[in-house]
């Protein structure tokens, strides 16, 4: 039984994986379900890379939605750690959740695909691929449907339903929140009646710390974006409360070459001031107190091949 608008009458809690290519928009997605950012979004591809839980309430409903890592064709063991973290997120999950980016889709039917465009329906068809192979039904979510016409949404969506890999399909625009609380309903109703999984007020079971570390990297793919190196990582290596309510948090920066760490400090240090000073207002909107962050840059080359960067990450090493 449903109430008039769609969400269960009886308590409902579970998980939510939202798979989809890198770039098509997840990240996006779960925060506007949540309502509070609780992953971080760049225009940077494969920003996430590990599994990342929002927490919703939709009515009587409780939506914990498995963020997941893009799915794509690894080279590193990076990539394969986070690829094998995607498909862990679905394992697990009660529903699947499809997001695709309606927008590179039809750009490539159209014959008009570009590099990056022609390597995300690549990754499609990986997702989908991988759906088949676990012989459940999943939600197709078709992104970015503010930058395309009708008809030609409604030819993706004939084109990808008859891929028999899904059984509702929503156009959606996550960024502009259209059409988002349709999707919620639908997730809400195939979730297992269950008492609520976490505390009602909490949107996220992302360590603080995690949390903190993420935003960091997030001003960072903001401000450099393209000058920025891949193979980077942030750490939060000590966190201190103190008596008058604030924070005391240290982070470290791990590039791989010589190189890389001049270009986050920038002239005269301006480039990690910056980044340093936005990550701590967002840090105290977040954590609702005055926050001392202190950023280091190291050099670490390799460190995408060590166990304890992964362990940190919650990756898995040996995928």
């Amino acid at each position: 039984m449903v109430t008039a608008n769609n969400t269960p009458e009886t308590r409902r809690a579970g998980f939510a994986a939202i798979l989809g290519a890198p770039n098509a928009g997840k990240s996006t997605l779960v925060n506007a379900l949540v309502g509070r950012k609780v992953s971080i979004v760049t225009h940077k591809v494969q920003t996430t890379r590990f599994q990342v839980r929002g927490v919703a309430m939709h009515g009587l409903a409780q939506l914990v939605l498995v963020d997941t890592p893009g799915v794509f064709a690894p080279r590193r063991r990076l990539d394969r750690a986070m690829v094998a973290a995607a498909w862990a997120g679905a394992d697990d999950a009660d529903v699947l959740v499809h997001v695709i980016d309606a927008a590179a889709e039809a750009r490539v039917m159209a014959g008009e695909g570009k590099g990056q465009d022609k390597r995300a329906s690549a990754d499609v068809e990986r997702v989908m691929d991988g759906l088949k192979a676990t012989g459940r039904k999943a939600i197709l979510a078709l992104n970015k449907i503010d930058l395309l016409k009708r008809d030609t949404l409604l030819g993706l969506t004939q084109h990808f339903f008859e891929s028999d890999v899904y059984d509702e399909v929503f156009m959606i625009s996550a960024e502009k929140q259209d059409h988002v609380k349709d999707l919620a309903d639908a997730i809400a109703r195939r979730l297992p009646e269950s008492e609520w999984l976490y505390p009602e007020d909490q949107i996220a079971d992302l360590p603080e710390r995690m949390l903190a570390a993420e935003i960091t990297r997030e001003k960072l793919y903001l401000r450099m974006h393209e000058e920025l190196p891949y193979e980077m990582t942030v750490e939060t290596e000590s966190w201190q409360e103190r008596k008058d309510g604030s924070i005391r948090i240290e982070q470290t920066i791990y590039v791989t070459r010589d190189n890389h760490k001049p270009m986050i400090l920038g002239k005269g240090g301006t480039a990690i001031k910056v980044i340093g000073q936005q990550a701590r207002e967002e840090l105290e909107r977040e954590l609702g107190c005055d926050i001392h962050l202190f950023i280091h840059v190291k050099v670490r080359p390799g460190w995408g091949d060590e166990r304890a960067r992964f362990n940190a990450l919650g990756l898995n090493f040996d995928a």
